[in-house]
């Protein structure tokens, strides 16, 4: 059973916040920013040559994030569930945001998968659902963050590192993470091995 429905979690966020960073449930621009930061490092140096996806894209900020540092990907997807969503990301961004669940609909082959908060109301079954979809999409890897904690709170999913380094094993996967940037959250590289 979903801990959350998503669709009503995230239409009645961007009813009451608008196009923010409320709206799309984080605390503020700031704590987004820092999520970002984190996911950008594990990407590399360039990324002209490279496409990405987004899953779970919410408004396109990560997208906008990366223009704004000068980081402009060779390809970009934004993929998200909520509808309103993908409409403002396909104009803020002027990229291809489709409308798809990760969970169970055919994905987009790229370079690169990344998630920032899309997988922070699953289920733990759901979360390795997420993880193992996208990083098989993924022909170098996927980049994600989750909140870290004990699993005990109804709406959110929080994990902690050795969660994600168990269900990781199964990929034949190089894992790094990185939990310096805030408190209660952590981010998690899965990346392919070399002729793997």
């Amino acid at each position: 059973m979903p801990r959350v429905d998503t669709d009503t979690f995230y239409r009645s966020a961007l009813a009451r916040h608008g196009h923010t960073a409320a709206g799309v449930h984080w605390n503020s621009t700031r704590t987004q920013r820092a999520r970002f930061e984190a996911l950008r490092r594990f990407l590399p140096r360039d990324l002209s040559r490279l496409s990405l996806v987004d899953a779970g894209c919410g408004f396109g900020d990560l997208y906008c994030f990366l223009l704004a540092g000068g980081d402009r990907p060779g390809g970009y997807i934004g993929i998200d569930v909520v509808e309103p969503m993908v409409e403002t990301a396909r104009t803020r961004t002027g990229c291809t945001v489709l409308l798809l669940d990760v969970l169970h609909d055919p994905l987009p082959a790229a370079d690169y998968y990344l998630c920032s908060g899309a997988m922070n109301t699953l289920t733990r079954d759901e979360t390795q659902v997420f993880i193992t979809r996208c990083f098989a999409a993924s022909r170098h890897g996927l980049v994600f963050n989750l909140l870290q904690g004990p699993d005990s709170s109804a709406t959110f999913n929080e994990c902690l590192p050795e969660d994600v380094r168990k269900w990781t094993a199964q990929l034949d996967a190089e894992v790094a993470m990185a939990d310096d940037y805030l408190s209660g959250d952590f981010t998690t590289a899965v990346t392919h091995r070399p002729g793997a």
